[in-house]
């Protein structure tokens, strides 16, 4: 068994390199913070970045809401989930020593020392498997840390890290339960990997069994030892689940209750492709990215040649690596590595497990003895084989070849010398070490400009959010009423990002009755759904109890936005407050016009929706699809509708891709395309009277045009629906971290409407809330003037439960195991 120090260093220089890697890639792709090109790509930045901004607001308290309730997102939503998903990782608290407007360099921080610290915990993996060369293992441990998945793919998407860093975790932990060690430490790591990110610990977990299983076959222990040694794994993982159950629980049904995702199917990456990632300096969204280094794959090809190791030990870590590796190929293991539901966006996030598997083979290579001739030999010709196999793939680039080659040499090299007295082994190391820093240097600039030229991307704080952010909170008067941090938005999370209590909210588990109640009164959306965007338009904004808007230009670093010289202004209506009564009557359902189910939420007709013609540039009418939507194609066309005299004139085009004018009014742009985007009603101007309202309409795509698509707004009457319901709404409210109470005016009937979504878990005067019009509602109260609702996440009080139970069974655990150690060490093992 190796000693500390060794471990220590190991550990050390396995995290160096890692950290050395990952900055210098960083620095020559010149990216942010070492330039100025941005790393918020994807869902990096709509996503991450303002949920972590929203953990920095809670560690410091200053949220609207809490733990359980978020008021800033989506007209309010659970936030629990959202917790559990992308925020419950020991390593996110740390954005909490950062100052707010440095929250990118806060998640960048976090991201290099979950990626240093998978390696170095898998170099005391690997020590702990078998002992060998610290150095070597030091190696090993910033291969794993720096495979392809991991620069390329979870670098940006932070809560994958945890995976990373939760395979040598759980390795270790299975170790321990083959070995009968740590019995309380054991369940506590698998609870601290589950909580920290679920969908990657069950991966790790997976993968962490067929380690175990490995081990307890080539250890040749006795039948009743391999026995004990698998039900303590089993009730390891069952009471370290249990443990992290208050927030899987609810992270599940969050998911049930979510928004429909993408429906994929599974389609296996080309050979060549596949191989082609195991190589430096290549990039696919949709193939398993697993470069490792050219010296980690040279052992690991070597292992079944290498004699000086076992056969069974050969054979065994050889074929786990081989069969996991077809695994990922096949629909059916491609299912039970994703928990049987095909992921949305890339279809290998499991290859953080194979990249392990690999690196605990090439250990095993190495750890008996140096390869000789023969280990060499075979080894080098099968990753010859693979990067000829490669050359069949368009995803080999330039660069791919010359580093493959100089990482071979290096490593082949390093081999040779290593051998050869103190001095030698020297050189070797240095080779070793700098083969795969530069290999991962490389390997990680590419994918960093790659990312940018194949995703969305987004500004990192700067002047805009923080105008922004200054807007917002000099007009905040929560919860007298809301304040919406606009439509032009810089992320599809800005309200977690600058503040307010705005619609928009983009999650994973961005919940199925926003979006539909959204969609409905004319919202827009991108992510087929699961990014609702703010609506502005003064109907929803008196639903919604929105009393100040910041409106700003459109955001600059977004190539497809035209030049917006339009200042930043911040509106003031008058709003009713966030509780109102309406009549015992029982609404209408929506139906297909957004104007109409406006109306029916707001209780008053205030639009008239007049017949239109939609007629192309030419003249000819335009193609009618059928009882509701005109057909459109690219190009110009006109369309006519009449309204009343000092109207504001509305368009609902929600499949429109391109743009939209009123006469001479300004050029209004609409990015629909359904079902993956869609367009929200917007106001085009005033207009009505005798001359027809007519709006040139410019489509540069495909699409469709609703027949009912113009909305007459009568500011008058909207005026007076709002004073009717500021007058019989609710005299005083009181918000809290997980509810909403209200003082209602004496004699109050009918029911009690509050401005905010009914997701699951709401419940008032101590019954399940009723849903209006899809917001939460109840009767109000025969006698009192009070109601008091709050809100409970699905699963919160079955998770705590679980949980319970599951921490009852950890001093159960110890008491057995010193039980066993006092009856002698045989009784142990």
């Amino acid at each position: 068994m190796p000693t500390f120090r060794p471990r220590l260093w190991a550990g050390s220089l396995a995290a160096l390199l890692t950290v050395t890697a990952v900055c210098a890639g960083d620095a020559v792709a010149r990216s942010f913070p070492f330039g100025p090109h941005t790393r918020n790509v994807n869902d990096l930045g709509n996503q991450f970045v303002p949920f972590h901004a929203r953990l920095w607001d809670l560690l410091h308290g200053s949220t609207d809401g809490g733990v359980l309730l978020n008021w800033s997102s989506g007209y309010g939503t659970s936030f629990l989930p959202d917790l559990g998903t992308y925020l419950t990782s020991p390593f996110a608290l740390l954005v909490g020593v950062f100052p707010r407007d440095r929250i990118d360099l806060a998640v960048y921080v976090v991201t290099v020392l979950k990626m240093a610290s998978a390696a170095a915990l898998t170099a005391l993996l690997l020590l702990t498997l078998r002992g060998g060369r610290w150095w070597a293992a030091g190696v090993l441990g910033a291969s794993y840390a720096l495979c392809g998945w991991s620069v390329a793919e979870a670098s940006y998407n932070p809560m994958w890290l945890d995976g990373l860093v939760a395979l040598p975790l759980l390795c270790l932990a299975g170790e321990w339960a083959r070995t009968g060690r740590h019995r309380i430490a054991a369940p506590l790591l698998v609870a601290l990997m589950w909580a920290a990110n679920f969908y990657t610990a069950y991966m790790a977990t997976l993968g962490a069994a067929l380690v175990l299983a490995v081990r307890l076959f080539t250890e040749r222990e006795d039948r009743r030892a391999v026995v004990r040694g698998l039900v303590r794994a089993v009730c390891t993982v069952g009471v370290g689940v249990g443990l992290a159950a208050p927030v899987l629980i609810p992270v599940y049904l969050g998911t049930k209750h979510a928004y429909p995702g993408w429906d994929r199917a599974f389609a296996p990456a080309a050979w060549p492709d596949v191989l082609a990632r195991l190589l430096p300096a290549t990039y696919s969204f949709f193939t398993p990215a697993l470069f490792l280094g050219t010296g980690t794959l040279l052992l690991a090809c070597a292992l079944a040649f290498q004699r000086s190791v076992p056969r069974r030990d050969r054979w065994a870590w050889a074929g786990l690596v081989a069969v996991v590796a077809l695994s990922l190929q096949w629909g059916p293991t491609h299912l039970l590595w994703h928990a049987f539901a095909t992921p949305n966006g890339s279809p290998y996030r499991q290859t953080f497990v194979l990249a392990g598997l690999v690196v605990i083979a090439a250990w095993i290579s190495v750890s008996y003895d140096w390869p000789g001739w023969r280990a060499l030999v075979g080894g080098g010709a099968v990753l010859l084989l693979i990067g000829a196999g490669a050359g069949f793939s368009d995803l080999v680039t330039p660069w791919t070849y010359p580093l493959f080659a100089a990482g071979l040499v290096a490593a082949v090299g390093a081999l040779l010398l290593v051998g050869r007295g103190r001095r030698s082994a020297v050189v070797a190391a240095v080779l070793l070490v700098g083969a795969q820093a530069g290999q991962a240097t490389a390997t990680t600039a590419f994918a960093d400009r790659q990312r940018l030229n194949r995703l969305d991307d987004y500004a990192p704080w700067g002047e805009r959010q923080r105008t922004q952010a200054a807007a917002v909170a000099g007009a905040d008067g929560w919860p007298r009423y809301r304040t919406e941090p606009g439509r032009e938005q810089t992320t599809a999370n800005d309200p977690l990002l600058v503040g307010g209590q705005g619609a928009a909210y983009y999650s994973s588990l961005t919940p199925d009755v926003l979006t539909r109640t959204l969609r409905a009164l004319g919202g827009g959306w991108t992510s087929n759904g699961r990014a609702v965007q703010s609506l502005d338009n003064p109907v929803t904004d008196a639903v919604f109890s929105v009393g100040a808007r910041v409106r700003m230009p459109r955001d600059p670093h977004q190539g497809w936005n035209a030049p917006d010289g339009r200042p930043l202004t911040v509106s003031r209506e008058e709003a009713p407050p966030l509780v109102t009564v309406r009549g015992p009557d029982a609404p209408v359902p929506y139906g297909r016009s957004p104007f109409r189910n406006q109306e029916r939420l707001l209780g008053t007709t205030v639009y008239a929706v007049p017949p239109t013609m939609l007629r192309a540039a030419k003249g000819g009418p335009a193609a009618d699809r059928g009882a509701y939507d005109y057909r459109v194609g690219r190009g110009t066309y006109t369309l006519t509708a009449r309204c009343p005299a000092a109207s504001e004139a509305y368009l609902w085009a929600p499949d429109l891709f391109g743009s939209a004018r009123l006469s001479n009014g300004p050029e209004i742009p609409f990015r629909g395309q359904l079902p993956r985007r869609r367009a929200p009603m917007q106001r085009l101007g005033t207009a009505g009277g005798s001359t027809p309202v007519t709006v040139t309409l410019t489509a540069a795509r495909a699409g469709t045009v609703p027949h009912e698509a113009i909305g007459c707004l009568d500011r008058s009457r909207l005026a007076s629906a709002v004073a009717g319901l500021k007058r019989t709404g609710a005299t005083a409210v009181h918000v809290t971290a997980d509810g909403i109470r209200a003082e209602l005016p004496p004699g109050s009937t009918g029911t009690v409407v509050i401005a905010a979504p009914r997701i699951a878990g709401w419940s008032c005067q101590g019954r399940p809330a009723d849903s209006y019009l899809g917001l939460v509602s109840t009767p109000a109260p025969a006698r009192g003037t009070s109601v008091d609702c709050t809100f409970r996440p699905p699963g919160l009080r079955a998770g705590a439960t679980v949980g319970a139970g599951a921490a009852l069974a950890l001093p159960v655990a110890g008491a057995w195991g010193a039980r066993r150690r006092r009856r002698g060490p045989a009784s142990g093992n």
